[in-house]
């Protein structure tokens, strides 16, 4: 299973705003940090705020930072809330009929639980799990990036 770049990118903001606290942190910041598309981060800044995970300040001076602590961050609440689907083959497409072998197949089920296997994992994880190296990860992402950004 892989999971989208949407997904990706709404992980790394979190981490990013769980290592920096309280503090406002802006789209371009991370953008530049983690060297990936301004534009693209916007529609993920986007849902992760539709979805409560973060809170947007407005205005000059504004930004973003979480809207509840590390700790009650589930990570697999994040992936199933930025993931547009869980289709790692095409017969879980409910709409997809191509697969002449799909209502005889005993690799579906082998599919779906361990799709199901994938999940429980993450459910057991928090951001503030993922942000146990803090230390390591404020060196990388703040001391030694020197990313541009993109637009």
């Amino acid at each position: 299973m892989q999971l989208t770049l949407y997904t990706d990118y709404s992980l790394r903001v979190l981490v990013y705003l769980g290592l920096k606290g309280e503090e406002l942190a802006t789209i371009s910041e991370i953008a530049g940090h983690f060297d990936i598309s301004r534009n693209h981060l916007v529609k993920v800044v986007h849902n992760l705020a539709t979805h409560d995970f973060i809170h947007t300040v407005r205005g000059k001076g504004g930004g973003m930072r979480l809207a509840r602590t590390p700790e009650l961050i589930n990570i697999g609440d994040v992936v199933r809330h930025t993931e547009p689907n869980f289709n790692i083959v095409e017969c879980f497409d409910r709409d997809n009929k191509d697969c002449a072998i799909t209502p005889i197949c005993k690799l579906k089920g082998a599919l779906h639980r361990a799709s199901r296997s994938f999940m429980e994992v993450l459910d057991e994880y928090t951001l503030a799990d993922v942000l146990q190296n803090r230390e390591d990860l404020n060196r990388i992402i703040f001391m030694e990036n020197t990313g541009t950004g993109r637009s």
